[in-house]
């Protein structure tokens, strides 16, 4: 099988800094209360991961994620010890409530992180509270993002896509453009958490959705990506022609992926205690990084490996004709379907059959090839 290109390091490592926030937001993977656990990664744990994500090659980028890193008061020591003392490229994912104080933001800058990303889920102070389950997350978040601008602290804004704000986002992509945001992330909601899948959107919606975001990037100067989407891919071919890729640097050195990042195949995850999973929103426990480092459970974990050859992907993936520059949500499929490997069921893309018997053909011949192979 073709090696992936993201075999030995992922592009990114996230790490759940804590599962405490003061927020309730109704998509909440990580379903957040508002008390730390005790049994979170500790200062001296957080080095020793930051410690093995440096020495990985490509050496990979470090976001600080949550629940709300803001209720670490270690926060700006691990961002300067990743920055400044490690060379790794950071970026934290904090949570707009009161803790986000202009002392706060300055300390993280100083402290080196590299990019601030803010969720922002609806246009209006009305919309955008509603998801989030807290009045005046709107407000902090608009003051807060004028703070970054003083500091020239490059602002990523993430969007989580339901039902709930999809006719809206053409609205909401306006703002962040009036934001100065380097990088729109798209999330399409997966049923994890509290997330629901009555609030995810369709196939059809979601393919309707991506064609809207292919035309806003097309006129954007902000860059555009999605998470739990991979078909974003194929909808830039499709619409682009084969040459289509995605940006390059960003002022903050924060690159875009020079091959597709999928669940497990370029990204990895470790939760507020350690634990290791595809991703956040696939549940599948791989180790955890108190006992044994996050390198030798990224390259070594069967579940990764599997993840990794798409020729063991089931169903219309297996055989789609853009099965290596998408190979569907593997979360969404573990969490409609209970298997990690089966077909996207969000995705509406009918794979030409033609394609998919060469597609089958090759893989048993390269199956058979490596049986074959001297040892």
């Amino acid at each position: 099988m073709p090696l992936s290109p993201y075999a030995d390091a992922p592009f990114i490592v996230i790490w759940e800094t804590t599962r405490a926030c003061d927020l309730a937001c109704k998509h909440c993977r990580a379903a957040a209360i508002p008390m730390r656990n005790p049994e979170e990664l500790s200062t001296a744990d957080a080095k020793r991961l930051i410690d093995d994500v440096a020495a990985m090659r490509p050496q990979p980028n470090f976001v600080l994620s949550g629940g709300d890193p803001m209720k670490r008061p270690d926060l700006e020591e691990i961002i300067r010890y990743a920055a400044k003392e490690r060379g790794v490229r950071i970026s934290i994912t904090p949570s707009a409530t009161p803790l986000v104080t202009p002392e706060r933001i300055r300390a993280c800058a100083e402290a080196g992180l590299a990019r601030w990303a803010f969720s922002i889920d609806g246009a209006t102070a009305e919309a955008h509270d509603f998801f989030r389950g807290q009045e005046g997350s709107f407000a902090i978040t608009l003051k807060a993002v004028s703070e970054l601008k003083e500091l020239s602290l490059p602002l990523q804004v993430n969007t989580t896509v339901s039902r709930y704000n999809k006719d809206s986002l053409p609205e909401i992509g306006r703002l962040v453009e009036q934001l100065g945001a380097v990088l729109w992330s798209v999330f399409f909601l997966v049923p994890v958490g509290r997330g629901r899948a009555d609030d995810a959107l369709g196939p059809y919606e979601t393919e309707a959705v991506l064609a809207w975001l292919e035309e806003f990037a097309r006129s954007s100067a902000c860059d555009v990506k999605t998470t739990e989407a991979p078909q974003w891919r194929r909808v830039l071919r499709q619409r682009r022609g084969p040459t289509s890729s995605a940006a390059g640097m960003s002022p903050d050195r924060i690159g875009r992926a020079p091959r597709p990042v999928t669940d497990g195949d370029g990204f990895i995850f470790v939760s507020h205690k350690g634990d290791v999973y595809p991703s956040g929103f696939l549940p599948l426990e791989l180790g955890n990084v108190r006992q044994t480092p996050l390198s030798e459970i990224y390259r070594s974990s069967e579940v990764l490996l599997a993840l990794r050859d798409r020729s063991r992907l089931r169903g219309k993936c297996r055989i789609c004709e853009f099965r290596e520059i998408c190979g569907g949500s593997r979360s969404r499929a573990h969490a409609i379907t209970g298997d990690y490997l089966e077909s996207d069921p969000y995705c509406p893309h009918q794979p030409d059959p033609a394609a998919g018997y060469r597609r089958v053909r090759a893989d048993a011949r390269e199956q058979r090839d490596a049986a074959l192979a001297p040892r």
